[in-house]
């Protein structure tokens, strides 16, 4: 009898499942990036934003244990197809959001339909991959949710220029004015001294009417709050007044002072249409009128809403709509076992099974309830999810509030702030490949239990050391240091990244190790703590930073993603992958010891 070559159906599943885990993070990390522009058009506090980012990783936490149960029982097939319909229409609701309730709904679903991905990525993996391969496969998977949370920052920034022409309305509503008290402040003939660089609005009171000097001069201030929170609350103008003001002042042939506005830090097309200008090219009313929008902007940063704000909405349209391709996709070319695929050989099958028939046997009966006594005992699995809790908190920040520290504290214009934000996730993927390889590596020659715990130990360690070093540059080096610059931060940001993808698949890994036959629920338990290390992260930020942040402010939650980190290298350095919990259906991972 000729040896039948095995097909390599299992590589397409692998495949599938990366496309699927792209459109994971792309679709959770876009409002990461559009947050200040759905801050701005929908009225919300810097607190209800938190709120927003947090509530995902609630219901994303809280689900994982039930939605990776289901995909055992039910199989990965059908539920995946459910999770990813239902994460991709709420997505879409959150795009036709008017009120913060219904921003929250949205948000709360897409928490909920996408957490039985991973968990069900993880049990697909366990049973397409022989156990050598893994940790890698586990690593190509991730990846794919890396480059979606890259293309997240990146995409999502280039669209919002794209969906926001030149003959997009540039008027200013008055729902646009959102902080009165800046613009007054700073046009008014005698500025408050202290209260904000108004050199640069000086220069725009030439083209007010008289009726509007009169009515900013007049403008009257109470002072409230005590301390840090003291501002000045202004009667006298209204919002359709400041309004009418920016209006005019965008109308005018021309506005720009290049003495006092030569530093601002445009966005790359009003740079473009700057330079135009200079050298004597004739610009259209519409360019003309949204050059005049981006420097009004720029004068008034906190109280107008950005014109590209007017994007984010039909982004997460098109992103929604992706969704039902990726699950048809998904539906066409996944089985739940290798042996039901029509695409699959026996010699492929028997390459998968090898070494694991007791397991391959019980393959197709329904499983009891979900194993959570036997997860609450082990104390293994404790130390994976504090492991996992305290990754999530040092990391969160840079898929969330990355954008914010790039704009306020080194004021990044929008394209390069997305690639900056973008960086350390696709850093984050070469750290994802070598990890999954390294667990591999370290597995064969000193065992599944180191070769899962050195991965996670090191690896956090380095994060942390990464974090105290942005901490050591702003607190010991001058301002106008040559590392004090964005590029360096990010940089840093990039090494923490780096780090915390080096050790995913080793938990990964772990989960599919001690978990037989409920991968899905073992995994989902871990990933529900780690989840619940992301939910209070936003919440944790927010408490330090608060409206209006410091440099020391910053620090002080760098400190606490530190601190994350510190708690999950120790953590990670006592699992044990040899041990499997008790009372979970057969385990087929139990390696011997070099």
């Amino acid at each position: 009898m000729i040896d039948q070559k095995a097909t390599r159906i299992r590589y397409l599943i692998v495949t599938a499942a990366t496309v699927m885990s792209f459109l994971l993070y792309l679709d959770r990390f876009c409002v990461s990036f559009a947050i200040d522009y759905m801050r701005q058009d929908l009225n919300l506090t810097q607190t209800q934003a938190a709120r927003f980012l947090s509530l995902f990783f609630w219901s994303y936490a809280l689900a994982q244990v039930p939605a990776g149960w289901l995909s055992d029982r039910y199989g990965a097939r059908i539920m995946l197809v459910v999770y990813i319909l239902t994460w991709s229409a709420f997505t879409a609701v959150i795009g036709g959001a008017t009120t913060f309730f219904i921003l929250m709904v949205g948000r709360l679903f897409c928490g909920l339909g996408q957490a039985g991905a991973y968990p069900t990525a993880a049990s697909i993996v366990g049973r397409w991959m022989p156990v050598a391969a893994r940790g890698s496969a586990s690593a190509v998977v991730a990846m794919g949710g890396r480059i979606g949370g890259a293309a997240a920052f990146a995409l999502t920034s280039q669209l919002i220029v794209m969906l926001v022409p030149v003959g997009t309305p540039v008027e200013i509503s008055p729902k646009e004015v959102l902080v009165t008290s800046e613009m007054i402040e700073r046009l008014q003939a005698e500025p408050v001294e202290g209260f904000g660089d108004v050199g640069k609005a000086r220069v725009l009171r030439q083209y007010l009417t008289s009726d509007q000097l009169t009515t900013l001069d007049a403008a009257t201030f109470e002072v409230k709050g005590e301390g840090d929170d003291t501002k000045r609350v202004y009667s006298g103008v209204t919002n359709e007044t400041l309004a009418g003001i920016a209006n005019r002042l965008i109308e005018q042939p021309s506005i720009y002072d290049e003495k006092l506005m030569g530093n601002y830090k445009l966005p790359n097309e009003a740079l473009e249409t700057l330079k135009r200008s200079q050298t004597g090219e004739s610009l259209s009313p519409a360019e003309r009128t949204r050059f005049h929008r981006f420097l009004v902007e720029g004068t008034f940063p906190n109280a107008i809403s950005r014109l590209y704000g007017k994007g984010w909405r039909p982004i997460l349209y098109i992103y929604g709509s992706v969704g039902i391709l990726v699950a048809g996709l998904f539906w066409l070319v996944f089985y739940n076992r290798p042996e039901l695929h029509p695409w699959s050989n026996e010699a492929e099958h028997r390459m998968i099974l090898q070494g694991r028939e007791e397991l391959a046997q019980l393959e197709g009966k329904k499983l009891e309830a979900a194993p959570v006594w036997p997860l609450m005992k082990s104390m293994n699995m404790w130390y994976n999810c504090i492991a996992q809790w305290g990754t999530n908190v040092g990391w969160l920040f840079l898929v969330t509030w990355l954008p914010r520290y790039l704009m306020e504290v080194h004021d990044v214009p929008i394209i390069q702030r997305g690639y900056m934000t973008m960086t350390p996730v696709l850093i984050g993927m070469v750290g994802m490949l070598s990890g999954g390889r390294a667990t591999d590596i370290v597995a064969a020659k000193l065992g599944i239990k180191w070769g899962r715990r050195l991965p996670i130990g090191t690896s956090r360690a380095v994060a942390m050391t990464a974090y105290l070093c942005c901490i050591g540059i702003t607190t010991l080096l001058p301002l106008d240091s040559t590392l004090n610059r964005p590029w360096v931060f990010v940089g840093l940001l990039s090494v923490v990244a780096f780090a915390t993808d080096f050790g995913t698949p080793s938990s990964w890994a772990f989960a599919q190790d001690i978990g037989g036959r409920q991968v899905g629920a073992v995994l989902g338990w871990g990933n529900m703590w780690g989840n619940l290390g992301a939910a209070v992260s936003p919440e944790i930020y927010n408490f330090f930073l608060g409206e209006t942040p410091t440099l020391r402010e910053w620090n002080i939650m760098f400190g606490v993603c530190a601190a994350g980190f510190l708690l999950s290298g120790v953590c990670g350095m006592m699992m044990d992958a040899s041990t499997p919990i008790e009372g979970v259906e057969v385990s087929d991972s139990k390696a011997e010891e070099p």
